[in-house]
């Protein structure tokens, strides 16, 4: 039986966003920001935007009922999934490029695959090993494409968006525990991930003495803004296709978004980016090895 049309159309959103999501990010880095200034200006705006739902849907008491275990689990998801993983994704957009950097974040489902069956006891089959020696090859094609920034990047910078997916895999995990485990709700569980998220990276600024955070030129902040509000739609569209679809459908189709970064990129990265027919080939080897990986 078919998917039905919303499923669709909820799954394929959050991969036009998160597609597009990096190509604002890079604006924002070629304009004069940091990594650690997208990260915390990305992570502010879709935490208030959570917050904003979450009182306006559960008023007064929004986390009424959640035990200190249950906020614990999805605190640490949040310093660990998306903190870090933050850090990660806008140091590689930065470094290698939106389109390259997009693709390498997609390695994601590999790592994720492997905590599952390590610690969630999951089974693995041969589309798994498929998958895995498919996207393998996705990530040697990327690393000889010769294309992202045209600056130019070393191999050893695929590193930040394979540790951001490494990252974003730790934080899936431990959410789908929680959210298997305790009554959180999924409006709940991002609010209390992404908080958690905006005090590490606080902390981490303030730690880092990284006033420089606050002395960016000012236009830097429109853009992370712009950023953090379409990956705040985007996560809230996930979950909805999540709640509506099979996993097998949602995941592969929310996992094109390095094709639709590559695209947004040829159109609107001209002066900052290369995209050559090996980002392409290597963005669309990764897009189906984590196709395959997902399919269990």
């Amino acid at each position: 039986m078919a998917p039905a049309l919303d499923v669709l159309a909820f799954a394929l959103l959050p991969a036009v966003l998160w597609g597009f999501a990096p190509i604002v990010s890079k604006r924002g880095m070629a304009a004069g920001g940091t990594s650690v200034q997208a990260s915390l200006v990305v992570v502010l705006v879709d935490s208030a935007i959570y917050w904003a739902a979450l009182l306006v849907l559960k008023g007064g008491n929004p986390l009424g009922g959640l035990s200190p275990w249950t906020l614990g689990i999805f605190a640490f998801a949040g310093l660990v999934g998306t903190s870090l993983g933050r850090l990660a994704v806008f140091t590689g957009v930065d470094r290698v490029g939106a389109s390259v950097n997009s693709a390498g974040v997609s390695t994601r489902p590999l790592f994720a695959t492997a905590l599952a069956v390590v610690w969630l006891g999951e089974a693995v089959n041969f589309a798994t090993v498929l998958g895995v020696l498919v996207l393998v090859a996705g990530l040697v094609v990327l690393t000889l494409a010769k294309g992202g920034d045209i600056s130019g990047w070393e191999p050893r910078d695929l590193l930040f968006p394979v540790a951001a997916a490494c990252a974003f895999a730790v934080g899936n995990v431990v959410r789908k525990f929680g959210l298997d485990t305790t009554p959180a709700t999924t409006l709940q569980a991002v609010t209390v991930n992404e908080t958690a998220a905006l005090v590490g990276l606080a902390g981490y600024a303030l730690a880092a003495n990284r006033r420089d955070v606050f002395d960016m030129p000012r236009r830097t902040y429109g853009y992370f803004a712009v950023s953090g509000t379409i990956t705040a739609v985007a996560l809230l569209s996930l979950f909805e296709a999540f709640s509506r679809g099979p996993v097998a459908v949602v995941d592969p189709l929310a996992g094109t978004a390095p094709l639709f970064t590559t695209i947004f990129a040829a159109l609107l990265l001209q002066d900052l980016e290369k995209v050559t027919r090996g980002v392409v080939a290597g963005a669309a080897l990764i897009v189906v090895g984590a196709g395959f990986i997902t399919a269990l």
